[in-house]
């Protein structure tokens, strides 16, 4: 995949979430509810940069995919490996991501959609 389709297939998932804005971060494409930044493109183009709780659990299940470099070593960052993730995993990996940044009243929003879909 070409970086362009990883774009707009982040653009198509997470911009028509509840609070989403897209806007330059570190001079590449980065996703925030509110204020908080929870996903940003690396300047390759093929890397993702996602807030998780989680990482270990991604890293686990298949570290080709989900990895981190020695600079996110103290953040809740996992890097993510677009042209080899699932569209499912990704999906996950940003709505947990969103969940964690996203305000009570936004998380409500967005599971009334669910309901209505």
């Amino acid at each position: 995949m070409q970086p362009n389709i990883h774009l707009e297939f982040l653009r198509q998932t997470l911009l028509p979430m509840p609070g989403v804005t897209e806007k330059l971060c570190y001079g590449t494409p980065g996703f925030y509810v509110g204020k908080k930044m929870f996903a940003r493109m690396k300047e390759d183009g093929e890397t993702l940069v996602v807030q998780s709780f989680e990482r270990e659990i991604w890293m686990d299940k298949d570290p080709d995919t989900f990895f981190v470099t020695d600079h996110y070593l103290d953040y809740d960052y996992v890097l993510v490996s677009l042209p080899r993730v699932t569209p499912e995993d990704l999906v996950s990996l940003l709505i947990t991501a969103w969940n964690n940044r996203a305000t009570a009243q936004l998380i409500r929003a967005f599971h009334e959609n669910l309901k209505i879909i």
